[in-house]
């Protein structure tokens, strides 16, 4: 669990909302319930509560499947693609885990030790690697030491290097008392223990140091040689993967683009069982890279692959009517904890356009959100299987606090009174218009590649149209979405989600902060733009460092608040999820929760 978060791709596609526009929303909301009843009755519920895994058996294949082509093999670049950090993070390690049921952390790659001192209000992180790490290759004897240089280099050079324009670069640095920005320190022990050195006490420190890192024997030659670009070149897809070392489950083995991604098992991975066996059970793991759902759920209900999340449209065919004994288990979990979100681009790169100076006035966000129709998008998308995220932190982080929600909901006439404060109205054609008779025109961007996308998107669009309000939908691959997002900034309102579900606060070091690279509707901000920015700035620097619950309370709380007032981004829904997997895995070490997804790391064949 990482202090920054990315971008996440809406990668599953719900069921149309057209064939059910003729039906009112009360005779949907109530088919909805009845059949929500059934699916229950006809799949399990299994969350994680702390069970210890039970020893496996070694052997097997697993079949899964990815939308997209990775861009790249390189640690780096996944930072800001999805595809990417899909194929790589199985190739490395995080330093410490979180139990989010015992709410503690453990060690992963390493083991954390919390040294403060009280007198000179500083603090330490004292990290311990484990013994047993290496940088293995596949098929091979080499095998090099994993060590704290290799820590230390990705922390001060990569991540350290402004013109890597790494994500982790900003939780880094801490805002002192007086003001000034401090830099947290990394210091090297011994070959196998460094120390992460605060300026000053933190809340959660565990949180804000834990990285992932590459091989300091790859990487620092290439910085030498060639600087950024010569880094970011390292592990093209056009590698020969077998080249490529490994520290975490699994050897990336074979690329075939369009095609697979081909791992086997690690056998010098640091996690074993009890017996002394070293986890993953399963030998091998093919990812055949399909963009089309449909395509991808035939392929396992032929039995082609092992698992599959479940759409709404599919639980008709997969649960309803597979009969009393199907091949495989359906699980369910209960609300996802983070959303899709609505946000605008509030840059001021796009100063001369007419959507720059709508929205940046708050009363225009909140009017979109008054025009969000929740309750239509829950019935025709979702089939009833979702509830509205109307809060910033979601139930299981610390500071949640479920009076505070947003107050700006569905309806229509708030929406207008609003939009007429800052002088939109309607002319007689019904078209609304600004105070310099301009007509409120402008493009919501979503992702290509999920129909869900589309469907939200034709509701906004219907809803937002009611009101005189014209919506262009643009539609592009999640790479574009990227680019727009980081480089071009060249758009107007968006849908997209985030990764990470917020379970700390402080989560969101390069999105909160209005200096952030994901500061999402205007990022890389020198100063705040706005005096509401300045405020957020404040309170997540001071919540940060305030270890009293009932005083970080009260920050937490005024910062959600402000939040929830100003809308940069209004969150959707909160959908509950599905996802089945073949009865030739033995269920025993399998979980799904709304907290950590499918726990399969311990899954082995029967």
């Amino acid at each position: 669990m990482k202090q920054i978060l990315i971008i996440a791709a809406i990668l599953f596609a719900f069921s149309s909302c057209s064939k059910d526009e003729e039906l009112s929303l009360e005779e949907l909301e109530a088919r909805n319930a009845e059949g929500l009843s059934e699916i229950l009755a006809k799949t399990v519920s299994k969350p994680w509560q702390g069970e210890d895994f039970v020893p496996g058996r070694l052997g097997g294949t697993w079949n899964a499947v990815m939308h997209d082509d990775p861009k790249s093999f390189n640690l780096l670049i996944a930072e800001q693609d999805s595809s990417t950090a899909a194929v790589v993070n199985s190739m490395h390690d995080y330093l410490f885990d979180y139990d989010t049921v015992r709410r503690e952390w453990k060690a992963r790659a390493a083991s954390p030790e919390v040294i403060i001192n009280e007198k000179a209000g500083t603090l330490s992180v004292v990290c311990t690697l484990r013994d047993n790490l290496y940088w293995s290759y596949y098929n091979s004897n080499k095998k090099v030491k994993v060590t704290s240089d290799d820590v230390i280099f990705w922390y001060n050079e990569i991540c350290g290097d402004p013109a890597f324009q790494s994500s982790g670069y900003y939780g880094q640095f801490l805002k002192m008392p007086d003001g000034s920005d401090a830099h947290v320190e990394i210091r090297k022990i011994d070959s196998r223990r460094f120390a992460f050195d605060f300026p000053r006490i933190v809340a959660e420190p565990i949180l804000a140091t834990n990285m992932d890192f590459g091989p300091r024997h790859i990487y620092e030659p290439a910085k030498l040689a060639g600087g950024a670009d010569a880094v970011r070149d390292l592990f093209s897809v056009a590698s020969d993967p077998k080249n490529i070392p490994s520290m975490g489950e699994w050897f990336l083995v074979e690329y075939i683009p369009g095609q697979r991604v081909v791992y086997k098992r690690n056998p010098d991975y640091w996690r074993k069982d009890s017996n002394n066996l070293s986890i993953p059970y399963i030998e091998e793991y093919i990812v055949r890279i399909i963009p089309e759902e449909n395509t991808q759920r035939l392929l396992f209900k032929d039995g082609q692959t092992e698992s599959y999340q479940l759409r709404p449209e599919d639980l008709d065919d997969l649960v309803i009517r597979a009969g009393d004994d199907p091949p495989y288990t359906v699980f369910n979990a209960e609300g996802a904890l983070s959303a899709t979100f609505w946000t605008f681009n509030q840059n001021p790169q796009n100063s001369s356009k007419p959507q720059y100076e709508w929205f940046t006035q708050k009363q225009f966000r909140q009017a979109m959100s008054c025009l969000l129709n929740r309750d239509r998008i829950i019935a025709q998308v979702y089939r009833g299987l979702a509830e509205p995220k109307l809060n910033i932190f979601p139930g299981p982080n610390p500071y949640y606090n479920g009076s505070i929600t947003l107050q700006y909901l569905y309806d229509q006439t708030r929406a207008e009174e609003l939009l007429s404060s800052i002088g939109i109205k309607r002319d007689r054609k019904g078209i609304m218009r600004d105070a310099k008779n301009r007509p409120i025109e402008f493009d919501l961007t979503i992702r290509s590649e999920s129909s869900i996308n589309n469907d939200i998107a034709s509701i906004i669009r219907d809803e937002l149209s009611k009101t005189g309000i014209k919506v262009n939908i643009r539609v592009l691959d999640f790479q574009k979405q990227v680019e727009l997002l980081f480089s071009t900034f060249d758009w107007d309102s968006m849908l997209i989600g985030l990764s990470g579900s917020n379970i700390f606060p402080s989560q969101g070091s390069n999105t909160w902060p209005s200096s952030g690279n994901l500061h999402m509707w205007n990022p890389n901000q020198e100063q705040p733009a706005t005096d509401w920015e300045a405020r957020i700035d404040y309170l997540y620097n001071e919540g940060c460092y305030t270890i009293d619950p009932k005083k970080a309370q009260e920050i937490w709380d005024e910062f959600q608040q402000i939040l929830l007032e100003e809308c940069p981004m209004i969150h959707l829904l909160r959908s509950r999820s599905f996802w089945a997997l073949h009865d030739r895995w033995d269920l025993t070490n399998v979980y799904y929760d709304n907290l950590n997804g499918a726990e399969t790391s311990h899954v082995f064949i029967k």
